[in-house]
């Protein structure tokens, strides 16, 4: 099986915000993970990337959220997106002035 892409898009919020998401289905686990998915999902908020999620070759799966970095526990593709929307909310209920 060749790697297969399952999402790429672009999601506009606003006129200074927008998410994009990358994520593909890999014949094996990359170094670092024990699934077969490369992702990277990333909220951007006036030209500033606040919150992404990545899983990196040797990094494992990981999310930055602002500037703190922690690991995150991969389930589901399904799953990862409902977590990185779940923290686009929080990002914009914490930063609320910042993104009008």
């Amino acid at each position: 099986m060749k790697a297969v892409k399952l999402i790429q898009t672009r999601i506009t919020y606003s006129e200074s915000a927008f998410a994009e998401l990358v994520l593909w289905q890999l014949p094996k686990p990359l170094e670092g993970s024990r699934h077969g998915f490369k992702y990277r999902l990333a909220y951007v908020v006036g030209d500033e990337c606040v919150l992404r999620y990545d899983n990196e070759i040797g990094k494992g799966d990981h999310r930055h959220f602002g500037k703190k970095e922690s690991a995150y526990e991969f389930t589901t593709p399904e799953q990862l997106i409902a977590d990185f929307q779940h923290d686009i909310a929080r990002w914009n209920h914490e930063h609320e002035n910042r993104n009008t």
